[in-house]
């Protein structure tokens, strides 16, 4: 259609009666996604969005909206006005959990005895608290705080704690330590193995726990063990005195990768057993990738975790972009077996982060798609729901589209 040309009524069908059959959901993604302006303008002015038209009551279906609330890159954390509003328009958004970065490139947010301040919230005043102040307005909210140790094991490469203990370091066969993460950021993990790393990672978290109320912890994918590292000379040495030979060149095979998970796993159990010794909540939630991806290139066996009751929670990240990835990454065995193994699966549902912002009509299906498989959905991020990353749907319509999506029938 010509620019400027007038647009004709009716362009569309209404989507309320598209999103009565299944099988034209796709359909309808599409059509919003191709239709040239005109089109969607119509649409927009003569019947209700996607989220309110089909999808309206969708969250009584949903036993938990989340979402992650980070620093980076975000104003959020510096700002007591921006957390109290962030707060008050998740809640009236229907969002019922707050996970918040506590444990970020090395560093926290509050005065630690094992790592340093975050820069910029030693620039903007150790008093704003903004862990702190996240908790105390959502708990007055009635919502679920769950801190989130984002980096895991993960160290930049030029760490503090890294120059101090080289020999913490995983290193790959050819000795080089660093793993280019995210872009290419250089970074290095720490050796889950060793005890003083275990006894500086439990420490972390204990300590973050006691500062104020939280319900639990969550660890993602970065609480790992990179199934191409473990042959820095501590690893050798101690798989050399359990096993009696060196470990295998083929960082893939078999034994080698079950020995390494065995010590990760060895970490995750100890972390149990001090939050349980410390009478703080014993409430895990982990965040990892699908299955296969995570087990074989994290060394995070979660389909045994959830067997053996090491964790609480599982938050599956899917971030696939197109319907069908997504579909595939729900139905993998193991996420379709955890369930009936007593713990909670929730679905990590990329929201907007950079210049990758997912469209309302898609989202809105994916959300549908986890929930008629009886899981809640935890947005990544805070800033891609209706902040800076809101993309061309803009901020105002996506808050309005999004609490439309969760809204209770009573």
């Amino acid at each position: 259609m010509p620019r400027n040309m007038p647009c004709p009524d009716n362009t569309m069908p209404s989507l309320s009666f598209w999103w009565r059959y299944p099988y034209l959901r796709v359909l309808v993604v599409v059509l919003l996604m191709t239709s040239q302006p005109c089109a969607i303008s119509a649409q927009a002015s003569t019947s209700p969005s996607v989220a309110q038209s089909s999808l309206r009551h969708l969250s009584d279906q949903l036993p938990i909206v989340g979402v992650w609330l980070t620093n980076s890159p975000s104003p959020l954390y510096y700002s007591r006005n921006l957390m109290h509003k962030a707060v008050k328009d998740l809640y009236s958004a229907g969002f019922t959990a707050l996970y918040l970065n506590v444990w970020s490139r090395g560093s926290t947010f509050h005065r630690s005895n094992y790592a340093p301040v975050e820069g910029p919230l030693q620039k903007a005043g150790l008093a704003l608290d903004p862990i702190c102040t996240l908790s105390r307005e959502g708990h007055a909210r009635g919502m679920k705080v769950m801190p989130w140790f984002e980096y895991g094991l993960m160290e930049p490469d030029d760490a503090e704690v890294v120059k101090l203990h080289p020999d913490w370091v995983l290193a790959r066969a050819d000795g080089n330590p660093v793993v280019k993460m995210h872009g290419n950021h250089q970074r290095v993990w720490l050796n889950p193995a060793h005890p003083e790393v275990r006894a500086r990672f439990i420490g972390v978290v204990i300590e973050v726990m006691k500062r104020c109320k939280m319900d639990g912890v969550q660890l993602d994918d970065h609480f790992a063990w990179p199934v191409k590292l473990g042959y820095d000379p501590y690893t050798v040495a101690l798989y050399q005195q359990e096993t009696g030979s060196s470990p295998p060149r083929d960082y893939s095979d078999r034994f080698w990768m079950q020995w390494r998970r065995r010590k990760l796993t060895g970490l995750l159990r100890e972390l149990r057993q001090a939050l349980e010794k410390e009478k703080l909540p014993v409430n895990i939630s982990l965040a990892p990738g699908p299955f296969r991806f995570a087990y074989n290139n994290w060394l995070q066996d979660w389909e045994l975790w959830t067997v053996g009751k090491l964790i609480d929670e599982l938050v599956v990240q899917n971030y696939a972009y197109s319907l069908k990835g997504f579909a595939k990454d729900l139905d993998q065995p193991a996420l379709r077996k955890a369930p009936q193994l007593g713990v909670p699966v929730h679905i990590g549902v990329l929201a907007g982060f950079g210049k990758r912002t997912t469209p309302m009509p898609i989202l809105a299906e994916k959300v549908r798609m986890a929930a008629e498989r009886g899981h809640g959905v935890i947005y990544f991020y805070w800033e891609g729901l209706w902040g800076q990353h809101a993309g061309i749907e803009g901020g105002i319509q996506r808050l309005r589209q999004f609490k439309q999506l969760h809204e209770k029938k009573n």
